[in-house]
């Protein structure tokens, strides 16, 4: 699926509303940090669904629904990482094929 321009326009006003009224990012902005904090954020909640687990597995908690709702939050994020992760794939795909 093509992205058209004014598409991606929108998309990119949304991401940055700033962006849409003349200024500028915060000058210690940074994509990179910002998906490493995404990956930690998504690794933090994947350990504590693990640990809730674990509890309700060892009978050290008999809170299955909390559990599991973590474990649902975790898988959710998780997805949500790998979808991001998929379209920066695919729009650097995009911009290598771009004519020089």
């Amino acid at each position: 699926m093509k992205i058209l321009a004014n598409d991606a326009g929108q998309l990119a006003a949304q991401a940055n509303p700033a962006a849409g009224n003349g200024q500028q990012l915060p000058a210690g902005f940074s994509f990179t940090q910002s998906m490493k904090d995404a990956l930690d954020s998504v690794n933090r909640q994947d350990a504590a669904a693990g640990q809730k687990m674990n509890d309700v597995d060892s009978g050290k908690s008999d809170d299955l629904v909390g559990a599991m709702l973590a474990s649902q939050e975790a898988s959710l994020s998780f997805s949500m990482l790998m979808q991001v992760r998929n379209k920066v794939m695919g729009a650097m795909d995009e911009l290598i094929k771009l004519p020089v």
